[in-house]
């Protein structure tokens, strides 16, 4: 059966998820996220070839760069906003600096999100990235390239806690919000994974027919 982990950055992220979820905290920035998010799938399916029966949920808040953008998005690409990538594909390397999620599993709604160390508030640099992506956070990328190289689907879904401005700087008033929005979208998703995996099952367990028309 398909087991789902979530992946999030901060507890104040995920205090509404249903008791009994499986969740792993990476902390804050793109190194932590990545290597805790390696270090938590090798430790529940340490073999590659089971992999895929596991399902990285990364919910968290993010900031909005586009004026009218809020609720909740599933982005379809991911960045790497800290990397120069003009400047190192000058230089004849390949910054893999984009990612499609689609790749890992997901749908996507369109949205591109940004993914860097630095703190977004606002400035030539939130404009500046405004040009490049929807939404701005600090560990996607990161979790998104930890589940690629270790061949996991990933879910990505991600709620604007503020508009990657000065109310960017009230984070921690504002993020309980995100919580039971991400809350409510994680309960809805595991009754739909639920639902699936028993058809799944189900289906499994139907005896086959043969051509004598007895049964296996």
């Amino acid at each position: 059966m398909n087991r789902l982990l979530v992946v999030a950055a901060h507890p104040a992220e995920t205090a509404h998820l249903p008791a009994g979820t499986d969740v792993v905290l990476t902390g804050i920035g793109m190194s932590l996220a990545a290597a805790v998010t390696t270090r938590a799938v090798m430790e529940r399916v340490p073999d590659p070839q089971d992999r895929a029966e596991l399902t990285v949920v990364n919910l968290g808040s993010c900031g909005a760069l586009k004026s009218g953008t809020d609720g909740l998005f599933e982005p379809s690409t991911v960045i790497n906003r800290d990397v120069d990538a003009d400047l190192m594909r000058a230089m004849g390397s390949d910054p893999a600096d984009t990612m499609a999620l689609v790749d890992l599993g997901q749908v996507g709604d369109g949205t591109v999100l940004a993914t860097g160390d630095s703190f977004v508030a606002g400035g030539p640099v939130r404009d500046a990235l405004a040009q490049r992506a929807d939404l701005v956070d600090m560990e996607g990328f990161a979790v998104a390239v930890a589940c690629r190289h270790l061949g996991v689907p990933l879910r990505m879904v991600k709620h604007v806690s503020d508009d990657a401005d000065a109310q960017a700087l009230n984070w921690a008033d504002r993020v309980d919000i995100s919580a039971r929005a991400l809350a409510e979208w994680f309960r809805a998703y595991t009754q739909s994974h639920d639902q699936d995996t028993d058809r799944v099952t189900s289906r499994s367990a139907e005896p086959v027919a043969t051509q004598g028309g007895h049964t296996a």
